[in-house]
């Protein structure tokens, strides 16, 4: 007798995003207050040290700073900023936009470049799920059928764990090494980057080649990119085999076998085991 897991997937997930929230605010909420009133506390020390000035004119200062950061100018430095839109640049721009990451730190700023960006994205989306998919492929070829190994442990086993650690190493472990020597960051921050970016979560928190005290070479942010996508590719697929390993453990757990059945259909279910569902 089949019992439906659905109801408890959905309480799971629930419980899932409720225990995500409470973490994040215990975990940031007295951060964020010390920051704020660090801030408001410089901006008194900036109007004793300045007389000249008053509070309006240093909010209008601060909300000029403001919308240049939502435009993509960088307030720190001067004119002789490398430009947002080289075409290094609009190269890795271009490439957050068809992978969906979204950093959010740059946008168009003009009525025809927002335009352009949806059809853009409209058009470039699915092709970039059909090249992830005909990539992830590639990167699979070499792998027996994944949904096998749980039943048969051998050979299988051995590429998948190849399979996962190679992957683990090029796009998760090395990465941040090279991120933490060109940008500054520590280790950490470069491995937060590094998964935040190849899960397409993209907070825009961190973003490489925006420094402007920093002098890039002109291909970093395009090279950057050919890793990322390659990146979402591997990931994409760990995270698919993943998915079907949780469901095929709440199907285990769940399913009650018919007593009635006979031990022939067992055997032949071990004999043709179910064909993974691998998709990016």
């Amino acid at each position: 007798q089949q019992i439906s897991w659905t109801p408890l997937l959905v309480l799971g997930y629930l419980f899932y995003l409720l225990l995500g929230a409470m973490v994040f605010q215990l975990l940031e909420k007295q951060a964020e207050t010390h920051f704020r009133d660090q801030f408001q506390l410089e901006k008194l020390r900036f109007l004793q040290n300045y007389t000249c000035l008053d509070r309006q004119a240093l909010e209008r200062f601060v909300q000029v700073l403001m919308d240049a950061w939502e435009k993509g100018v960088n307030p720190e430095g001067n004119s002789t900023n490398p430009s947002n839109w080289d075409f290094s640049n609009s190269f890795f721009f271009a490439g957050t936009v068809v992978t969906t990451i979204g950093y959010g730190n740059l946008s168009p700023s003009t009525v025809a470049g927002q335009i352009f960006c949806v059809f853009y994205a409209l058009f470039g989306v699915p092709l970039n799920l059909a090249f992830l998919n005909q990539l992830g492929k590639g990167l699979n070829a070499h792998l027996i059928t994944l949904g096998r190994w749980v039943q048969k442990p051998g050979r299988a086993q051995v590429q998948l764990a190849i399979f996962l650690t190679t992957g683990t190493l090029l796009f998760l472990v090395f990465p941040p090494l090279v991120f933490s020597y060109v940008e500054g960051w520590s280790y950490g921050e470069g491995f937060y980057f590094t998964f935040i970016t190849l899960s397409t979560i993209g907070f825009g928190d961190y973003v490489v080649g925006t420094n402007p005290k920093k002098h890039y070479i002109p291909v970093y942010r395009s090279l950057t990119a050919i890793w990322i996508v390659f990146g979402l590719a591997w990931l994409a697929l760990v995270f698919n085999v993943g998915a079907d390993l949780m469901e095929k453990f709440l199907q285990l757990k769940w399913h009650k076998p018919d007593l009635s059945l006979a031990e022939g259909a067992t055997t032949k279910l071990e004999d043709e085991p179910e064909q993974p569902r691998i998709h990016i």
